[in-house]
């Protein structure tokens, strides 16, 4: 993962002009140039540490009331501030006629309440108010607080009106005698539009606004109060969506002169409602409202001041979402800036609005020609920030799928900032605010929503008025043409620039992604766009050509990696293409630098073929010295890095960039967190190019950070497809002996067989796993059962342990055979919300048992438990395996499963799974329960052979929808198949869900039991864990949840199923003590759940003040301690969140470990320390991270044992550095007083029998299952040169866990040794596939040995030197 830290943003500036400070996206571009003194900026919150620091009084109006008319006072609270200057310009209008009444009114946005002072003062203005307003209250902490302020007052009020908001804030009305206190309880309309059942499109707005339109009419004629009130009530609604001043007047003279006491009496005259369309086509030229797109089109081409380019038939046409409010209040000039901008760019708009929160009916009917079905317009950006069903309350993403699939253009949706001014945004480093993070960037991108470019921003002074960011919407217009560009150009001309990545920098590395063969993948791409039209010239006839293409200059001279030179990027020119060259000179110095360089010229490595380009990325620049990266203040790409991609779009002029797998370092340059301000490198770097991206499917948390930073299209590829580890060498000896055993063990050669068992074990490395007697030893038969119950129950673990293998092509499924591994474990969990049961559980029950019980009699090495799991899983195994014989043909290939599994059902054939377990012991099955699960798994069987991964890289090249999917693991999750979908995470505020809840109690038991067995019976004080984004969107917030039940609390979903505040669970309930956590969220999950973070602080702390006794309470003992010991409050004390600074990630460790760029291990936990201790505070939750290293160090040195989770079976340990990056275990014992080592522990939910297995035990079942093991090793090596880097990735990775915890065995490294060095025929192979790759193998295995981590002979060493120099020679001879 690409590694660093928060730059200051850069300002040239004059001290004299200080106040144009954050304006700088507004100002003339030629400003920089004649100004050299710079002015630098640390970005971070300022004020109350809040998001926002804009105040109501900017908003309040007192009259001067001269007239000594009576009063009235309205307070309103809002979600977003277009209302604000419509209902000030009202209230001002009334006052200036002095009739009636003097209006005093003040406003707040929802945001603001955070502040407690602000809230005092809102419950202060509450006092003496006669009317209180709000509007689209939908965040539930800020939503309680609005409920206990207005319900202490609501008696006294003469009027409450609310509208559409959380139900509980919604009962707060009342209009004389109209209600809604009963919402939720009764049968009222009202009610019905909370109700959780889908309805049909409208969804909850659309409901409101038929019954705004119908009820008046009916209500008019009915005699009661109540009717009347009802019907006051919904004309208030219709005044309030009005939005203008005009409306708004008539709306505050009829709600006072009817509900006002001091007016009673008083005629009020009043207007009825001005109404607007609800939906429509609206221009800001335009005579009026359309509701009649082929009207509106007339009108557009009669117009007088429309330029050539506008009057050109062929030019593009974009179409616009709007929200009606915005429209209605005047506060439109956001929405003006970017229709005039697009204008004059030559591209026509049709800009649609929708008075709800459902915009896909006006979707439908004014972006679509209603005869021909055909699509208007060729891109959509939606400028509401908004789901385009359902907004900030309850979404319809199907609903929205299906509008933007009939559509079929990319979807854009920027943002305006709601809760932040220009300025306090420019000057955040977590750029948008998280509440908008998750209402209007994560909802939008399950609809298939990119590019969350910020576009507008509010004025500094009130905050009242949307303001364009004029340098932004330029850049948002540009890539909206630019998409719409690729609806149009032909095949033949389009330009492609594919960018391969190469991590860590050297020649055996390019072409790095995770579980993707790259350059057979891209061969096969290339041959499948040529076949399309695409102009692929010289495209050579096999990938390894294609890999000697890239990577070998016959001419090179150069003493740079020789990778073929694409062009020489000459240092004027350089400047002349990237505006933002001279900020990347703090970090890097002059041009050219020293990377990708020739000592004149930039150089760009890559090769053109036809219009196809395949460029590599220069690498992130700190790999060779991440030393660097401590004492530098700021990170920046290197020159190299600007030059590629300046070349990329401004010489090669790519019509789109596809970034070639999962990942590269561009998404993770410094920069905010979401929301790129023009600064921030990420911006830069991708200018204004359209950004398709192959991402791993299993990988939804990176793949966001490159939608929401690099403005991806991410497409989701396979990962291998998954087989058992199965056994070999001594390991299926013993199976073999273990079998004798059992058939044998009461004749008299059962001690004899146990004896061999037990040596067997021991040269296995067994006995590090399974405590072995003696051999000789004298041992009872139940004692025997017991050592071979538990040996048989490991192997079973290793034998059936999934590993994907060998390295998947783009565009090649597997075959159904390669998906039966898949399907078993798919089987394997049950789905009670689908009312599917499990295989292993069925199959149980046949024999009259439990399988929980069985998995864990078999944990514990019961004998006849571990052989009826493993006849179990064989049984499992052979019925899915006949299943899927029976559905494919003789190639292999799927034929149609429903029309198969239909015949077997409708014509009471036996199906193929009942006759394999009719030779079974389980052959009294339940046939329903197993009809309804194969059913099932005919349904993931056709997902994992589909193939769409090339098919929608085809539809993003050519400006089509690409639909959106969720990424996550296959197994737990069958909707992340089939690929090739628009990869999204899910929604943040609904995790953890209640399955990952009880999932997590299970683990954090067993967790804590075998603490306490390796611990003397005592309860871990504190345990340091690790949060990753990735595990928690796989499993809905289970690691999140562990947290959480750790410290003893539950967390409380709102209306809307969100999940925003925790309650403590009592003492007795708890059954132990609350245990002292220390959380370590990388930076991905940071940037993707930072409202977990939130919740996760305010949760500690919480507990920490709880009125409990310090036994019982480690989290308040610990807080009550350090808070003495550093002087400071028990609440800052109990800060237990930490990240890294905000836009940096990971702690770089990695780097260090696998450039071989360290000097020891105290150096690598100062790396830790430095990187990794700010701290999140929900009490400031604007600050960004804020660095608390002393309270970090004090909260490590009680931890007595580290933890971290494996979700999926893809990665385990050592497949990627993140792991080891991010274990503080050696770390906290040398912060610890005791100097003790904390027990290490790793949780394993791959399966549906969870473990917690200590590191050094899963450290083990790594290496035999994958480094040691020949079907995973040859699986890697028949990718070729790819593979060579696997196998190298998985020893250095070991050495990595060797440098922070120091739990490998020296056996693993010896019989690594034995495996790659000391098999001729291995060695030869891997020097030969990738010469590169080979030398960094033998340099690893003698780093190991040099740093302490592996003893072994002086011949093997010296062989190893020996080697070294040979392929050295070999590389060289190779490169001559």
């Amino acid at each position: 993962m690409a590694s660093l830290v928060p730059t200051p943003f850069t300002l040239p500036i004059s001290k004299a002009d200080q106040k144009q400070l954050f304006l700088h996206s507004f100002l003339p571009k030629k400003l920089s140039s004649t100004n050299k003194s710079v002015l630098r900026v640390r970005c971070g919150a300022i004020g109350n540490g809040l998001f926002t620091q804009t105040t109501q009084e900017v908003r309040r109006i007192v009259p001067d009331n001269k007239h000594g008319l009576p009063t009235v006072k309205i307070v309103y609270v809002v979600l977003e501030a277009q209302y604000q200057s419509s209902l000030s310009a009202a209230v001002r209008e009334l006052n200036s006629k002095n009739r009636y009444a003097s209006f005093e009114v003040v406003g707040y946005l929802v945001e603001e309440l955070r502040d407690e002072s602000t809230f005092k003062t809102f419950r202060k203005d509450l006092e003496d108010a006669n009317v209180f307003i709000g509007s689209l209250i939908f965040v539930e902490e800020l939503a309680q607080k609005i409920k206990s302020a207005v319900e202490k007052e609501r008696d006294r009020l003469d009027a409450v009106l609310v509208f559409p908001s959380m139900p509980e804030v919604m009962r707060l009305n009342k209009l004389g005698s109209f209600s809604m206190s009963q919402l939720g309880q009764s049968k009222s309309p009202f009610f019905q539009l909370f109700k959780r059942k889908k309805q049909s499109s409208a969804g909850f707005a659309d409901s409101m606004l038929k019954l705004v339109r119908t009820l008046p009419k009916v209500l008019k004629y009915l005699p009661s109060d109540k009717a009347q009130d009802a019907r006051l009530y919904i004309l208030s609604l219709q005044f309030w969506l009005g939005g203008s001043p005009e409306n708004l007047q008539n709306f505050l003279k009829m709600i006072s002169g009817s509900y006002v006491p001091a007016l009673k009496g008083t005629n009020i005259e009043y207007a009825e409602p001005v109404l607007f369309l609800d939906s429509g086509v609206w221009h800001p030229l335009a005579p009026c409202m359309y509701d009649d797109v082929k009207e509106y089109l007339n009108w557009y081409g009669t117009r007088r001041d429309a330029n050539e380019k506008l009057k050109d038939p062929n030019a593009p046409l974009i179409g616009l979402i709007l929200q009606r409010s915005h429209i209605v209040t005047g506060d439109e000039s956001h929405y003006v800036a970017v229709i005039m901008e697009l204008e004059a760019r030559g591209a026509k708009v049709i800009p649609i609005f929708a008075g709800g929160l459902d915009f896909s009916g006006p979707v439908e009917r004014f972006l679509v020609d209603p005869i021909s079905k055909k699509t208007f317009v060729n891109s959509v950006v939606s400028l509401t920030g908004f789901a385009l069903v359902g907004g900030p309350a309850r979404q319809d993403h199907p609903r929205a799928i299906e509008a933007l699939r009939n559509l079929n253009v990319p979807y854009i949706v920027a943002l305006p900032l709601v809760f932040q001014t220009t300025e306090e945004w420019l000057n955040s480093t977590l750029g948008l605010h998280p509440i908008q993070v998750a209402l209007q960037v994560a909802l939008p991108e399950l609809d298939g929503g990119m590019e969350p470019i910020v576009f507008s921003g509010r004025d500094p002074q009130t905050g009242n008025y949307s303001c364009a960011i004029f340098s932004l919407v330029e850049q948002l217009c540009t890539r909206a043409i630019r998409w719409a560009e690729l609806k149009r150009k032909t095949k033949e001309d389009k330009r492609l620039a594919i960018t391969v990545f190469s991590f860590p920098p050297d020649k055996g590395n390019v072409g790095t992604a995770a579980y993707l063969n790259v350059f057979s993948s891209i061969f096969s791409v290339l041959k499948d766009l040529q076949k399309d039209g695409y102009n692929v010239e010289g495209l050579p006839e096999t990938s390894e050509a294609l890999i000697e293409d890239v990577l070998h200059d016959k001419e090179a001279q150069f003493s740079s990696p020789n990778l073929n030179i694409a062009y020489k990027m000459g240092i004027r020119e350089y400047q002349n293409l990237t505006p933002y060259a001279s900020a990347l000179e703090e970090s890097w110095g002059k041009p050219p630098g020293n990377l990708n360089t020739d000592g004149e010229n930039l150089l760009v490595y890559g090769k053109q073929y036809g219009n196809v380009f395949i460029g590599v990325q220069p690498t992130f620049g700190y790999e060779g010295d991440p030393m660097r990266l401590l004492f530098s203040k700021s990170a920046s790409p290197h020159h190299g890095f600007a030059a590629y991609y300046s070349f990329v779009e401004k010489i090669f002029k790519a019509d789109a960039v596809l970034h070639f797998g999962t990942h590269g370092s561009l998404e993770f340059m410094p920069g905010k967190q979401v929301g790129m301000s023009d600064v921030c490198y990420p911006d830069s770097l991708i200018g204004n190019i359209p950004n398709v991206y192959y991402y791993a499917a299993n990988n939804p948390s990176e793949a966001t950070i490159a939608k929401r930073r690099s403005y991806a299209n991410t497409i989701s590829y396979l990962t291998p497809p998954a087989e058992n580890a199965g056994l070999y060498k001594g390991l299926k000896q013993l199976s073999e002996l273990i079998s004798s055993y059992q058939s044998l063990k009461d004749t008299g050669r059962g001690p004899q067989i146990v004896s061999s068992i037990i040596s067997t074990a021991k040269q296995c490395n067994l006995d590090k796993d399974v405590s072995l007697p003696e051999e000789g030893e004298e041992l009872s038969t139940k004692e025997r059962d017991l050592v071979v119950g538990k040996v048989y129950s490991k192997i079973m673990e290793i034998e059936s342990r999934l590993l994907p293998c060998g390295l998947h092509v783009i565009g090649e499924p597997p075959s159904a055979l390669e998906a039966v591994a898949t399907l078993v474990n798919i089987a394997a969990l049950d789905r009670p919300e689908d009312e599917i049961s499990s295989l292993p559980s069925i199959l149980a029950a046949t024999v009259g048992r439990n399988i929980e019980d069985v998995y864990r009699g078999s944990n514990k090495g019961i004998l006849k438990d571990v052989e009826l799991l493993r006849q179990i899983t064989e049984a499992s195994r052979g019925a899915i395996t006949a299943f899927v014989e029976t559905t494919t043909n003789k190639k292999g290939q799927v034929v149609d499963v429903s029309d198969k599994l239909s015949s077997f059902f409708r014509f009471g054939v036996n199906e193929p799974w009942v006759d394999y377990l009719s030779s079974t012991k389980f052959y009294q099955a339940d046939r329903n329960k197993l009809r309804k699960l194969f059913g099932f798994l005919g349904d993931c069987l056709k997902l994992v052979v589909a193939d769409n991964e090339v098919g929608s890289l085809k539809q993003a090249l050519e400006g089509s929808y690409v639909e959106p999917g969720p990424g996550g693991d296959p197994i737990r999750n069958p909707k992340v198949l089939p690929t090739g979908k628009n990869i999204h995470a899910l929604d943040p505020q609904s995790i953890p869900t209640t399955a990952a809840m009880q999932s997590a109690k299970v683990v954090v038991d067993r967790l804590l039991e075998r603490q306490k067995v390796d611990n003397g019976g005592k309860f871990p004080e504190t345990v340091a864990l690790v949060l990753w984004g990735t595990d928690n969107i796989k499993t809905y917030g289970e690691s999140l949840a562990q947290v959480l039940w750790m410290i003893g609390v539950m967390p409380i979903a709102d209306t809307f199923g969100r999940v925003n505040k925790v309650e403590p669970v009592s003492l007795e309930e708890l059954g132990r003590p609350r245990i002292d956590v220390v959380v370590n969220c990388s930076g991905v999950f940071r940037d993707l759940f930072i409202n977990q973070m939130n919740l996760i602080d305010s949760a500690v702390k919480m507990v920490a003040e709880l009125d409990e006794p310090e036994d019982q309470n480690y989290v308040k003992k610990h807080a009550v301690e350090q808070a003495k010991a550093l002087g400071i409050g028990v609440r800052e004390a109990a800060t237990r969140v930490f990240s890294n600074a905000s836009g940096s990630y990971s702690s770089n460790i990695n780097l260090a470990v696998e450039n071989s760029s360290w000097n020891d291990e105290k150096q690598l936990q100062d790396m830790y320390l430095s990187r990794k201790s700010f701290a999140f505070d929900c009490d400031a939750p604007g600050a960004g991270m804020t660095e608390k290293r002393k309270v970090f160090e004090m909260a490590l040195s009680t931890a007595d044992a580290t933890f971290q989770n494996l979700d999926s079976s893809e990665i385990s340990l050592t497949d990627v550095s993140h792991y080891f990056d991010s274990d503080p275990t050696n770390l906290v014992q040398n912060l610890r007083k005791d100097g003790k080592k904390p027990s290490a522990y790793v949780a394993d939910t791959t399966t549906a029998n969870a473990q917690v297995r200590t590191l050094s035990e899963t450290v083990r079942l790594d290496a035999r299952t994958k480094l040691l093991n020949p079907k995973w090793y040859e699986g890697m090596l028949s990718s070729g040169y790819e593979g060579v880097r696997e196998i190298e990735k998985r020893l250095t990775n070991t050495v990595g866990w060797s440098a922070t915890s120091g739990q490998v065995d020296n056996w693993v490294y010896e019989e690594a040794n034995s495996t790659f060095i000391q098999d001729e025929a291995m060695l030869n192979k891997l020097m030969s596939t990738n010469p590169n790759s080979f030398r960094k193998l033998v340099q690893t295995f003698l780093e190991a040995n040099g740093r302490g981590y592996w003893d072994t002979s002086a011949e093997n060493i010296e062989r190893l030197r020996q080697l070294y120099s040979e392929v050295e020679d070999k590389i060289e001879g190779i490169d001559r």
